[in-house]
């Protein structure tokens, strides 16, 4: 296969097919050039995993493999003698019992860099116990700020959990181990929680709360939506805007934008001043239309912008003029970030069938068409 290009390109990645933060890990070295072969499991279907055309399966290959095999279990081996990293999303000791575990794997390729993504961790009271992205922000502290004062937390999708302190926290320790290896020659195994991956987002939250700035609870704090000069309101068209006018020269803009009164408008940063202000502010939003209130600011330094729906986003015209987004056989998605000015990545592929790759990749590992066609037989491959 020829090297792709990007800043990883030359890498070779093998993923044990699972579901969002792993495969998002994968995705991520995939933009960026890796060459990843994603073993998927070897039953009947022409399916990706997750479902057709998943962006998360995008920029790899496919190989199908009926891992609960001896010989299903030393082609995955083989795979790994071969790469630079293996990653997998499995609970704790699976991967062991599978018998591609990490000793399994490093006692053939020791400079192999072992990926390992977990909700909870490879261990901790919690370790073999069930969970979900909202399970793990929860115990993690990052999970009880989000929402309005004298409201419950509110559920910020699968963002923080699975793939911010997951797949996202995953791919860079991947690379950390990647770097270290240049030193000591050795790999190593990265152990990526969502838990601590969660908390870690947190970090300057803690910072703010040791140091006093944090003073209320949830929805009662600067940016937290309990300041007026830093939330979403409602327009004319139940349409909404986001406003994050911290500084005194952008809230003079906004109070401009808005049509306010400087003299007999509220000082933003008095606290006291909170509840009469919000008022005010949504009262002027609610007089234009999203559209009209952006075009006002237009130019502006007061930090108004739309709150876009998901399928909105790519024709903004920032984001249309940056290529933010594209299209990968027939969906619009996220293009590979970030950019680089000398090895920027190309835009990956559309997802592969599952097995679509098998007779390639075995191929490349030394596998003639009649061992090809003798594992196929036997169920091993697909």
């Amino acid at each position: 296969m020829a090297k792709k290009a990007g800043p990883l390109s030359g890498l070779k990645v093998v993923e044990l097919a699972g579901l969002a933060p792993a495969p998002f890990a994968c995705t991520i070295l995939a933009d960026l050039g890796a060459d990843v072969i994603r073993v998927d499991r070897a039953t009947p279907g022409n399916d990706v995993i997750g479902f057709p055309n998943d962006p998360l399966a995008r920029g790899r290959r496919s190989i199908g493999i009926n891992t609960k095999t001896p010989e299903g279990v030393e082609l995955v081996l083989k795979l790994a003698d071969e790469a630079d990293v293996l990653i997998e999303g499995f609970r704790p000791g699976v991967a062991e019992r599978m018998g591609i575990g990490p000793e399994q794997v490093h006692a053939r390729n020791p400079r192999l860099v072992y990926g390992r993504m977990t909700g909870w961790g490879q261990d901790g009271p919690l370790a073999t116990v069930a969970g979900h992205d909202i399970n793990y922000i929860g115990i993690a502290g990052a999970l009880e700020p989000i929402g309005q004062a004298g409201g419950r937390p509110v559920v910020p999708l699968n963002l923080v959990g699975d793939f911010g302190g997951g797949g996202l926290l995953l791919a860079m320790g991947v690379l950390a181990a990647l770097f270290e290896r240049q030193s000591s020659g050795k790999g190593q195994v990265v152990d990526a929680s969502m838990v601590d991956g969660a908390a870690l987002l947190t970090t300057s939250l803690h910072g703010l709360l040791n140091s006093g700035l944090w003073p209320g609870g949830r929805g009662e704090n600067m940016l937290d939506g309990g300041a007026p000069f830093y939330d979403t309101y409602e327009t004319a068209d139940g349409k909404y805007v986001a406003i994050g006018a911290i500084e005194m020269r952008f809230w003079g803009d906004l109070v401009k934008v808005l049509g306010l009164d400087p003299e007999e408008t509220p000082v933003h940063v008095d606290k006291n001043e909170w509840p009469k202000l919000r008022e005010i502010v949504a009262e002027a939003v609610a007089k234009h239309t999203r559209d009209e209130l952006v075009a006002k600011a237009e130019g502006t330094d007061a930090c108004l912008t739309p709150v876009l729906a998901p399928g909105e986003a790519p024709s903004h015209p920032h984001n249309v003029a940056r290529g933010t987004f594209v299209d990968i056989g027939g969906v619009v998605q996220p293009a590979p970030a970030p950019r680089f000015d000398r090895t920027p990545a190309q835009t990956p592929e559309p997802p592969r069938p599952k097995g679509a790759d098998t007779a390639d990749v075995l191929a490349e590992l030394g596998v003639d068409a009649d061992g090809i066609d003798r594992l196929k037989a036997a169920g091993t491959i697909v």
